[in-house]
Parts: C-alpha cells; sequence; structure tokens
C-alpha cells in the first residue's frame, strides 16, 4: 500500500475535507505545519525530484479514514506462529480451520485499518464494524459467508485471544457442538445408533429404507430421546434423516466399520504396520524369508506356483517354481539359495503346510538352520518376501503370456478383448494366449532376478541395489558342498525314515532293500534316491553317521541270488570280526573251574557273619502225630553211642553241681508282681555281669522283659528314688 503523497497526488485522490488542487494541499500543510513532523514528512525522492512528501496520517481524520476504507481489503492470512515458522500443528475439522482463518483475516485487515489514525481503539473497533456490516470493505466471499455480521465486542475478544497466543482457539467447529445429539444418535440411550452400526457392519449394501424398517421392527414406531432433563417420545425420523446419519456414519466409523466388515482390507490398508523392524539385520545370510504364490499366468501344463526367498540384509532374491506347493519345492528352494549365497542363520516361514512339513524341519535341523515360524494369517510378520513377491507379480508376471491378472476384475478385463462370440466355447489356452511351459516360467523368472531386480535401486537399501548390497559386504559365508546337499535332499522312507533291519533287509513300500552293513534288528533311518528307485542309503538312528546302501534287487535290475550271496558273504565277515574275541573268551571259559563253583565261592563271601538268637519253640501235636511216635519204640529207635555219651556226661554234671537249700519260709504271694519281676531281671542281669551263666530260658525271658514298658518306667523310678 502507498503510503507517501505529493500535494498534487493528495489532490488528485479527492477525500473528504481535503482541497482539490496542489495549491490548496500546499496552502492547507503549511496552516497545519505538516513540515513539523520529522517522520511524517520528508524531500521528495526519485528521478523527478523536488518538492516535499507527506505521510497519509497527516490527513484530517475524514480523509484518513476514507483512504482506509479505499486501500483496505479483507483477505485471508498465513497463519504464523510467535517465532515466526507457519503453524502446521492445527488438527480441528476444514469448518473449524475455515472460521479460524476467517478471523485472523478480519484481525489483519483491522489492525492495517487502525494503523496511523489518531482515533482511540473504541472509535477504530466502531467504525470498522460499522463499515464491514454495511459492506464497504473490500471483503473475499468466503469470508463474508463465515463472519457474515462483525461486533465490537467479538472483534475485541479476538484480538485478546490472538495476543495470548492462542491463535488456534479461534478455530469453533459449530457442526461439532452438535455432534451426537441427533435423535438417532441419542435415541432410547444411544441402542438406535449401536443397532445400525452393526446393521451397517453386517450387511454394508442395505438401504437407509430397509435400515428404518428394521429399526421400526426393533424398536416400535416411537423412539425416547432425552430433551432438557426429562424423556419425551418423537415418531421414528424419515429415509432422509436415515439417509444422513447413515453416510455420517460410515465416515466418521469408517475404520471401525472396515476392521468388522472386511478384516482383509483393514488389515491391509488400515491395520498398524511398522517400518525399519529389520533394519538390525545388517549381515547378509543373517536372516532369509520364504514365502510361496500361484504365478498370475498360465502355462501349457497348468497353473504353477512360484517360491521365494528373500536375503533381508541385501534384498537378494531368488525364485523356484513348481507345479504343486510340496516340501520338495522349499527343499529346493533352499538348496538354490545356499548354492547361491551360502547357509543362513534363521529362515523365517509361515504356516503353510509345505513350510512347516516333517521334511522341512528336518532338513533345516541338518544345517544347523533355525526355522522361524509366523503367527497364523499374520503375512505381516514377513512382510519383505510378501513385497517381493507382489513386485514379481506385477512387473515380471504381466509381461509373461498367458498373463490372467491379479483379480478376478483383472481376469474378466482380459476376457472382455475378445467377443462374447469369440470367447464362446474358447479353452483357457486360446482366450489368454497360453504357450509357456513350467521350465520356461522358471528361466523368465531367474532372467528377471539377475539382469532386472537384482540391479535396480531399493528404497529399503537407501537407494544401492542388492547387487551392490551383497558386493559390498565382507561377512565370511557358510557354504555346503552340493553333494551333500543332495543327499540331505532326498525324500525319507515313509513319515518319518525309521526302519529296523530284519533278515530280509530293509521294508520300503512292500519292497525289502538288502543292506549289508548292519545286521538284523539295528534301527535305521533311510533316504531314498528319487535318481534311482532300487537304491536306499542308510544312517544310524543314535548319530547320525553314515552306515550304507541298501539295494533292492527287483527295482535294482539285479538277480535275488546274487545278492544274496553277497549279503551272507558280509554279514558273515561282520560277524566273525566281531565274535572273534568272544570265541576266544568261551575257551578260557570252558577250560577252568566249573560256573558252579565259581559262583558258590562268591555267594559264601556274600553270607553275612551273624548268629541268629533262639526262638522260643513250642511243641506242635496233632492226633496222627501222637499215634506215629507210639509207632516208634524205644528199640526202633536206638541212641546214637555220640550222643548216649553226651546224655550221661550231662547228668554227671547235674549231679555233681549241689543243690541250693529251699528257704525256710512259706511264700505269701502265689501270684508275681511287677516289683518282683523287675527285681527278679536284676538280680539276673547282676548274674550276667559277674560272669555266671543262666538258662536259657531266663536269658529269652530278661531280653523281652528289659524290652517292655514295665522295666523301663521301674528302671527310671529305681534311678530317681533308690532300692
Amino acid at each position: 500500500m502507498k503510503e507517501w503523497f505529493t500535494a498534487r497526488e493528495v489532490a488528485e485522490l479527492e477525500l473528504p475535507g481535503m482541497p482539490g488542487t496542489k495549491r490548496g494541499v500546499q496552502a492547507l500543510a503549511d496552516r497545519e505545519n505538516w513540515s513539523a513532523h520529522p517522520f511524517l514528512a520528508r524531500d521528495r525522492k526519485g528521478a523527478e525530484g523536488g518538492g516535499r512528501e507527506y505521510h497519509f496520517r497527516l490527513f484530517p481524520t475524514e480523509a484518513q479514514l476514507e483512504f482506509s476504507r479505499r486501500v483496505l481489503a479483507v483477505r485471508k492470512e498465513v497463519v504464523r506462529a510467535a517465532n515466526g515458522d507457519v503453524q502446521i500443528t492445527f488438527k480441528g475439522s476444514d469448518s473449524a480451520r475455515r472460521e479460524r482463518d476467517a478471523r485472523l483475516a478480519i484481525l489483519a485487515a483491522f489492525e492495517q485499518f487502525r494503523t496511523g489514525l489518531s482515533l482511540g481503539l473504541a472509535s477504530c473497533l466502531q467504525i470498522f464494524c460499522d463499515r464491514y456490516n454495511a459492506e464497504n470493505l473490500p471483503v473475499d466471499d468466503w469470508i463474508r459467508e463465515t463472519v457474515p455480521h462483525l461486533s465490537k465486542r467479538s472483534l475485541q475478544r479476538w484480538r485478546s485471544v490472538k495476543r495470548a497466543g492462542g491463535a488456534d482457539r479461534l478455530a469453533v467447529d459449530r457442526a461439532a457442538a452438535r455432534k451426537g445429539k441427533g435423535v438417532l444418535d441419542s435415541a432410547n440411550g444411544g441402542a438406535v445408533r449401536a443397532f445400525i452400526f452393526a446393521l451397517v457392519a453386517h450387511q454394508p449394501h442395505l438401504s437407509a429404507d430397509l435400515v428404518r424398517m428394521t429399526c421400526r421392527d426393533e424398536f416400535g414406531d416411537a423412539l425416547t430421546v432425552e430433551r432438557q432433563g426429562r424423556s419425551v417420545s418423537v415418531e421414528m425420523p424419515p429415509v432422509r434423516t436415515f439417509q444422513h446419519f447413515i453416510k455420517r456414519l460410515k465416515e466418521t466409523e469408517q475404520v471401525a466399520l472396515t476392521k468388522l466388515s472386511n478384516p482383509d482390507r483393514y488389515r491391509s490398508t488400515m491395520a498398524p504396520a511398522g517400518v525399519g523392524a529389520l533394519r538390525h539385520i545388517r549381515e547378509p545370510n543373517a536372516l532369509w524369508q520364504i514365502d510361496a504364490s500361484p504365478v498370475d499366468a498360465l502355462c501349457t501344463d497348468g497353473r504353477h506356483a512360484i517360491y521365494a526367498c528373500i536375503d533381508i540384509a541385501t534384498r537378494r532374491t531368488l525364485f523356484y517354481v513348481s507345479k504343486t506347493p510340496r516340501a520338495a519345492a522349499v527343499a529346493m528352494l533352499i538348496r538354490r539359495a545356499i548354492i547361491a549365497w551360502g547357509v543362513p542363520q534363521t529362515i523365517k516361514t509361515d504356516n503353510g503346510s509345505d513350510f512347516v512339513a516333517r521334511d522341512t524341519k528336518r532338513l533345516f535341523a541338518a544345517l544347523d538352520i533355525e526355522m522361524d515360524v509366523s503367527d497364523a494369517y499374520s503375512p505381516q510378520q514377513k512382510g519383505h518376501v510378501e513385497r517381493v513377491i507382489k513386485t514379481f507379480q506385477h512387473d515380471c508376471a504381466t509381461l509373461l503370456p498367458g498373463f490372467v491378472g491379479h483379480s478376478v476384475a483383472d481376469r474378466k478385463a482380459i476376457e472382455d478383448r475378445k467377443t462374447f462370440a469369440d470367447r464362446l466355447g474358447a479353452d483357457t489356452a486360446e482366450l489368454f494366449g497360453v504357450s509357456m511351459t513350467g521350465p520356461q516360467l522358471q528361466h523368465f523368472a531367474d532372467e528377471w532376478t539377475e539382469l532386472r531386480y537384482q540391479h535396480r535401486p531399493h528404497a529399503g537399501l537407501k537407494g544401492i541395489t542388492p547387487a551392490q548390497a551383497a558386493a559390498a559386504s565382507a561377512s565370511p559365508i557358510r557354504t555346503v558342498e552340493p553333494q551333500a546337499l543332495d543327499v540331505l535332499l532326498m525324500p525319507v522312507a515313509g513319515q518319518d525314515g525309521l526302519r529296523t533291519v530284519t533278515k530280509q533287509g530293509i521294508r520300503i513300500d512292500h519292497f525289502h532293500y538288502v543292506i549289508n552293513a548292519a545286521l538284523p534288528g539295528t534301527q535305521v533311518f533311510v533316504r531314498m534316491d528319487p535318481n534311482d528307485a532300487g537304491r536306499a542309503v542308510a544312517f544310524s538312528t543314535a548319530d547320525g553317521s553314515y552306515i550304507g546302501e541298501a539295494i533292492c534287487a527287483e527295482l535294482a535290475g539285479i538277480h535275488p541270488a546274487t545278492l544274496l550271496a553277497a549279503k551272507r558273504e558280509a554279514q558273515a565277515e561282520t560277524l566273525d570280526a566281531a565274535t572273534s574275541e568272544a570265541r576266544k573268551k568261551i575257551r578260557e571259559i570252558t577250560k577252568g573251574r566249573p560256573l558252579i563253583e565259581r559262583v558258590l565261592e562268591t555267594a559264601r563271601r556274600d553270607v553275612p557273619n551273624v548268629v541268629a538268637l533262639p526262638k522260643r519253640e513250642v511243641e506242635h501235636s496233632t492226633p496222627d502225630i501222637a499215634a506215629a511216635l507210639d509207632a516208634v519204640s524205644p528199640a526202633e529207635a536206638p541212641v546214637q553211642p555220640q550222643r548216649a555219651a553226651e546224655l550221661l556226661d550231662e547228668m554227671r554234671r547235674e549231679m555233681a553241681t549241689p543243690v541250693a537249700a529251699a528257704p525256710a519260709v512259706t511264700p505269701i504271694r502265689r501270684q508275681e508282681t511287677p516289683q518282683l519281676r523287675f527285681r527278679r531281671a536284676q538280680d539276673l542281669a547282676s548274674r550276667i555281669e559277674a560272669g555266671e551263666a543262666i538258662s536259657t530260658e531266663d536269658a529269652i525271658w530278661l531280653g523281652g522283659y528289659q524290652a517292655g514298658p514295665e522295666y523301663r518306667a521301674l528302671l527310671m523310678i529305681h534311678e530317681d528314688f533308690g532300692g
């Protein structure tokens, strides 16, 4: 805006209260002494030179107001923060942002209008608002639509809010204030809204009329809403209201409705997904990801599956084409990758039957590769290989003959390239121009990988190509001989590969394979040679070591008698080597002492040196025993001479022993008391300690009595109180 004017330019403005001639303006300037203001009057500059220039602030008030009105325009202002940077943190709705920008534009116009005026703030506010409401100010249409009327109080409040640094607080969303207060939002305590939400999620294609009919069946023809703190019954809204409500519901609850009505789309486009979760994988072969998908192109022998393997650190990729998904295809993919790149540390797979098969797990275990299986139905956990398969499908497969599209809609569009008459009766190969075989598809996939994919800059590699990333690595590579891989890739016999050797050999699929290096009864792990049906390879189940080959005479084309003779000869040599030492020991055992003497001598050393105490004996008698004793007379059972001499010596000793005199007193007690029994035990114990001999009956009685509770109790009393 031009602010400095000469006397001639002031006269040409034709402002109210100002002279219309140059001379009149100069006279006014002399009377008002405009030249005395050092900051509002200056010498004229420029090519013309000479004269004085005056700032419009020197004009009379009425002239200033008219001049401000002419040059003022209310337009949108870019919202800026206190430091001058553009404010981008506002997160309100579009209507709220529009309201804020309109108010900021009005505030900017007011500040420009007020600048230079000698009026007070109240007067400026009144004049600006009057002219705004009278449409005497040039205002953009969208600002006039947003703020059709302006008051001094509102303008002053906006100025205060802006000076406080709250420009975003000028945003007002009147629709948000009414949000959630409609009839269908609040009716029946929110039950109507929940019911409509469930209907739309269950069947998104229901029309508003059908939704309204279903609500009438569920809630009746009247709804209950809360107004001013009390419940009011209202009629069911018309179809138009339902249309607006369903449209707004689908906009505000888009994510929730998508999750309920189309979970796959939600997972692909709306579910939270991380970026850079595998950036810590920096070394080649630290982590591979493998997956499979049907190729979007047909071959002459049907549709094939493409197996993909990607190295996370370098993004190198290999493909393997298989007719059907199976564990053997996974094994061949791993074989190709190991020969090309080396042995990995970890391989990430999904839960496909071909990836978690026992053959696949056995191969990973044999190669010392850690198997990391992702959760079921979680393709995002191996997103790198999923993405490289998509790249193959959309870049390479679209160029292949027999391309059928990536979806049903694509396939229909390709079919529509021919008229209905041409499509009628035509086979699939003719419709899609199928001319490629499975081996040709493998060749095209390999060529596309080596010539195109490997040499394209990759965003995950910061702009370098997979080939450059692989070449830049200096990490050592673990290699495996291809011959060893071929053996490990051999299919196993049956499900687990375990077989027991019998005298006929190893039974596999109703055929017997003769093995020379294993004896009958040995359990072995068997792998079948895919190139020779009559050959199998056996390994030890204990340590996995190689045992030998097993040959089936019927399948190998060998005469059974010849094979059996070789088997007998080999087994005889094996047994001779295993039993030679044993035969030598047998001869030594035969020439030595009898085995019974060795056993008895050892048992004699093991007999314990313990003498058993005598047991109490009770004579057992039955009528038959008594009759038998009667039948045996003394004459018939003569006493042995040695026994008779022993009895005679015993009788003589008893006669020589003096008999103790009987006591002179008559015992008062006929029954022995506990005290007497204890005294008797004490006497017997004293005799034993003195070295006297006692009878066997007394010794047995003393041992039993001392073990009883009566003796222990009386002994404690004796020790405490004496005799």
